[in-house]
């Protein structure tokens, strides 16, 4: 299979993080997410984390040139002229366009995929998640297979600050304001596919690994 560009896009707690590791594997190519990065950087205390934290403490996105540096460095990094996996990145139409440009002499990204689901929902998923201090795995609370472990890598669970319930709210709004654009900027573009993600894990990843089959 050639090297696939790839996007996830969804509001937050749609299951990108938990699909996205699933693709990951199943196309072997590297994976991040823009929180991943974000909380990579806080824990070495660097510059861009502490600018990250003073945003995602109040459930807002941080500035896109700080997003765009750090995902444009792992890019070159960790992916080069191959393939990857982008979870949660682009979040506004000004990342969007940054990307598009980057990637235009590779031929730009392959596929954008939108998770869809009811605010409702998302809601009940987000104020439940917990997430493993190592992997950054989600979970959910009320999964009694979790015993306050990771599933996957058996590391400690935690509730996320911008998961608990006064920020949850906003993060959503703010996704509805700024990143939900990103629908139709990639609907355009002619590379958009949509999966309805009020389903079980399993049936989502099907769906996500069939559209990329036919890639």
């Amino acid at each position: 299979m050639i090297p696939l560009k790839v996007i996830l896009l969804g509001p937050p707690g749609a299951g990108k993080g938990t699909q996205a590791a699933r693709l990951s594997d199943a196309l072997g190519i590297p994976r991040v997410s823009s929180g991943d990065l974000f909380r990579d950087h806080q824990r070495r205390n660097t510059e861009m984390g502490q600018l990250a934290r003073s945003y995602m403490g109040r459930g807002v996105l941080v500035p896109d040139d700080v997003t765009i540096r750090m995902v444009m460095d792992w890019i070159d990094r960790e992916a080069g002229s191959g393939g990857f996996l982008l979870d949660g990145f682009p979040r506004t139409e000004a990342q969007a366009a940054t990307l598009d440009a980057a990637m235009e002499e590779s031929g730009g990204i392959d596929k954008a995929i939108y998770i869809k689901v009811s605010k409702d929902e998302l809601v009940t998923r987000l104020s439940d998640r917990l997430v493993c201090t190592d992997c950054q795995m989600p979970h959910s609370g009320r999964d009694p297979d979790t015993a306050g472990s990771c599933t996957r890598c058996g590391g400690k669970l935690y509730q996320r600050e911008d998961d608990k319930p006064e920020a949850v709210e906003k993060r959503i709004q703010v996704y509805m304001e700024e990143t939900a654009p990103l629908v139709e900027h990639y609907r355009e573009a002619g590379i958009l596919e949509e999966v309805e993600g009020e389903r079980s894990v399993e049936e989502v990843g099907r769906d996500l690994t069939a559209l990329i089959s036919l890639t």
